[in-house]
């Protein structure tokens, strides 16, 4: 849900009024979470083994009003919502919502095999969501084109670009960048020229992906997670930086100097991503997932492990990692424990709106999401940590943030408090527990938000 969103103030649809009224025009604000140009943020919910794996999503308008989307010639197994993004495309000042349909097969299905994968754009207006585009590869094989997704600026022209992980192409994952100023879809592997990386067919090189502007340049980078990438060990993962404007990359593992932690088997390195604003310092820091990362004793290959976290701090020659961190239950409220996946999903949001993010980490095989604080001085810390538990065997699964959604008003112009979002998509459910503004980290009761079928909760955009 990151994204620069400040392109020059267009006007949107017009709405009609009753029949013989003049028309009365509401213009998009260039919020970024609002896709219907009131002012209010609003939530869409995928379920991707909905309907027979078809899929859907629901979104959820701060007005209280609920739509539920579907493809056109859905059909079993195309997991539509496989993953979701949320940026401005067309620069109208209305967000847009991008839907991935990983598992699609443009021609005919393939018993047990891989989708080929589009992507379904919605566009925002002042009548909310409205099907657009659909963007697919233009030679297709089993790619899951759309298992990941990720909106951002990242030519600095003031609308947002989107990034378009297939991490099953055939080169070990691909992803795809559109609307790049000037340029046709982008696409970008391990093996393009400038990215220079040993390629696996097994790596998932794009099957996470997070956007944020590390250097403080006005210009978005992307991250691009590896989690099975076989960089020494199998599976270990890895994450790569990239400039997309300046053709750059920057190639981290565990191994790399300066980042905690050592590289292991099956750590999943870069599984789940997230960017935020820890330190307060106006760029953006990178949080990577590693839940496959062993801390019990007699862990065995291939198992789930307890998990951690890594941050890096952004500064004005990127990402740094020479004070790197690395998260773990050891040090927070919580025990680590066989299984736990402590870092499989992450989220960045102001819960207290001090100006300073906080740091979401989901722990499914505890039922729970662990907080950390952000703070001007030093970034994230231990001090105040919250362990919040909810209902279903795999609470913590997906996790979001959102501004002011408990009281369904207008988006404030200072910096919202935003709340915490919460999924169980094993049982459909999800959860919410509201921010608040004043010094330390409190969050409210936690309570049912919406409940629903086939894996609802899987994404949130």
């Amino acid at each position: 849900m990151t994204s620069g969103m400040n392109a020059l103030l267009a006007v949107c649809l017009v709405l009609p009024l009753a029949s013989g009224s003049a028309p009365a025009a509401r213009a998009c604000g260039g919020h970024p979470l609002d896709f219907d140009a009131d002012g209010r943020p609003d939530l869409a919910v995928a379920a991707p083994y909905d309907a027979s794996r078809a899929g859907s999503v629901t979104v959820m308008y701060g007005s209280g009003e609920k739509t539920r989307l579907t493809q056109d010639g859905a059909e079993p197994g195309d997991s539509f919502g496989s993953a979701l993004a949320v940026g401005d495309f067309d620069g109208d000042r209305c967000a847009d919502l991008a839907v991935g349909v990983s598992e699609e097969f443009t021609g005919a299905r393939v018993p047990g095999g891989d989708g080929n994968g589009v992507v379904q754009i919605f566009n925002g207006s002042p009548r909310g969501l409205v099907a657009g585009k659909e963007l697919a590869l233009g030679k297709p094989a089993s790619d899951r084109f759309g298992a990941a997704l990720a909106a951002g600026d990242f030519d600095g022209d003031g609308r947002d670009e989107l990034a378009v992980g297939a991490p099953s192409h055939r080169s070990g994952g691909l992803v795809t960048v559109y609307w790049m100023k000037g340029r046709k879809p982008y696409q970008i592997s391990q093996k393009t020229r400038w990215v220079r990386q040993a390629a696996n067919v097994t790596d998932q090189w794009g099957a996470s992906l997070a956007s944020g502007d590390f250097d403080g340049d006005g210009r978005d980078e992307l991250a691009v997670g590896a989690p099975a990438d076989s960089v020494t060990k199998d599976g270990q993962g890895s994450v790569t930086v990239i400039d997309v404007r300046q053709r750059r990359a920057r190639f981290l593992t565990q191994s790399t100097p300066g980042i905690k932690g050592a590289a292991e088997k099956w750590d999943n390195f870069g599984a789940a991503l997230a960017t935020g604003d820890f330190n307060g310092d106006g760029r953006s820091d990178l949080a990577i997932g590693v839940p496959g990362e062993g801390l019990s004793a007699n862990q065995r290959a291939m198992d789930y492990g307890d998990g951690t976290v890594d941050v890096l701090y952004g500064s004005r020659a990127g990402l740094r990692t020479d004070r790197t961190e690395a998260w773990s239950q050891n040090s927070l409220d919580g025990k680590p424990r066989y299984y736990d996946r402590f870092g499989a999903s992450l989220a960045a949001g102001d819960f207290n709106g001090d100006g300073n993010d906080e740091l979401a980490i989901g722990v499914p095989g505890e039922k729970a999401v662990q907080v950390l604080a952000g703070r001007s001085s030093g970034g994230l810390t231990r001090v105040g940590n919250l362990l919040v538990k909810g209902k279903g065997r795999d609470f913590g699964a997906s996790v979001a943030a959102l501004p002011g959604w408990e009281r369904y008003r207008t988006l404030e112009r200072r910096r919202p408090v935003y709340g915490l979002v919460v999924a169980a998509p094993d049982q459909g459910l999800v959860m919410y527990a509201p921010g608040r503004r004043e010094s330390g980290l409190r969050l409210g009761k936690v309570r049912e938000l919406s409940k629903g079928t086939g894996l609802y909760g899987y994404a949130f955009g």
